[in-house]
């Protein structure tokens, strides 16, 4: 998720419970392969906590994604993936991520031109939708006759972005098709997911062979535990795990690379649900600079002593 699944809090996840495989942001290739790519590159830092990682990339053209995977190659990652699945009105409407679903024949130029510069060395994936105005299955076998490593289904279309609950009773089909078409491709489904016990509970109901877990962080820092700790945290436990991610976040970024403003997603996150939350959050989400917020969550751990 763009702003969301960086180096930062990949390794606060981490800490609270890892997950089987992470992603990075969403990286655009078109950005890479330009003048301008130093700020595109920060999307790709990571650290060793945070392996098997999967570099998820996105753009328009082919030969940018086969350059992008062959530096991709080198730069340590566990993996490829190609988001066409992301229904951002603005990048759907330049043909990308989610609006390839209305371009097949160029997602498999991107996807051929991306296994290309992959040339065997690392898996390659697609993230993707069940249609872009409807459930498409002529879109879901062209994506499944590319015999890619695994192929990660959100339950939506496209249009419907997050805006309806996720069409899970349509997993099972999905599953038929990659069964008939590719029985060696790994299917993950997406979409509503809120829990390690409620994936375990979709797998077994539509045959799929795992989960992703996307929103669904954003009610429980530990979504990937077998039994999550989170609704027994007392208030300084859960801001004390706020100030952990500043922490990680003022040492990551020491030369003030990435701004401040996403952290406030974030505070949403740890600060919520408890007596005095909200008051805490409106004076964190007014900080200005990490010292000041370091400051800030510092106080407030101190008021719940």
């Amino acid at each position: 998720m763009d702003d969301v699944t960086e180096t930062v809090f990949r390794r606060v996840v981490a800490e609270c419970s890892a997950p089987d495989l992470y992603f990075t942001e969403f990286v655009n290739v078109d950005a890479l392969q330009s003048p301008g790519r130093t700020a595109a590159l920060r999307r790709l830092k990571f650290t060793d906590a945070e392996h098997p990682l999967i570099a998820q990339i996105w753009g328009k053209t082919p030969e940018n994604f086969r350059k992008t995977a062959i530096e991709l190659v080198d730069m340590g990652f566990d993996g490829v993936d190609i988001n066409f699945g992301c229904p951002d009105k603005a990048v759907v409407k330049n043909g990308c991520c989610g609006g390839m679903i209305q371009f097949p024949d160029r997602a498999v130029e991107i996807i051929q031109a991306t296994k290309e510069g992959l040339n065997g060395q690392l898996p390659l994936s697609v993230k993707t939708r069940i249609g872009f105005r409807e459930f498409d299955e002529g879109w879901l076998r062209t994506v499944f006759e590319q015999q890619l490593a695994m192929v990660s289904v959100h339950m939506r279309t496209v249009r419907e972005m997050s805006k309806v609950p996720a069409h899970w009773e349509l997993a099972s089909r999905v599953r038929e098709l990659r069964d008939e078409i590719a029985p060696n491709t790994l299917l993950v489904g997406n979409g509503d997911v809120m829990s390690h016990a409620q994936g375990l509970e979709l797998v077994a109901s539509s045959g799929v062979d795992g989960i992703m877990i996307g929103r669904g962080i954003f009610q429980d820092p530990y979504a990937f535990a077998q039994k999550s700790p989170w609704d027994t945290l007392s208030p300084k436990e859960k801001l004390m795990i706020f100030q952990r991610h500043v922490q990680l976040f003022s040492e990551t970024w020491e030369e003030g690379e990435r701004p401040i403003a996403p952290l406030n997603k974030f505070c949403k996150i740890y600060v919520n649900g408890f007596p005095n939350a909200k008051e805490y959050r409106i004076q964190l989400m007014s900080a200005d600079s990490i010292s000041n917020l370091l400051q800030l969550v510092s106080d407030c751990i101190s008021k719940e002593s």
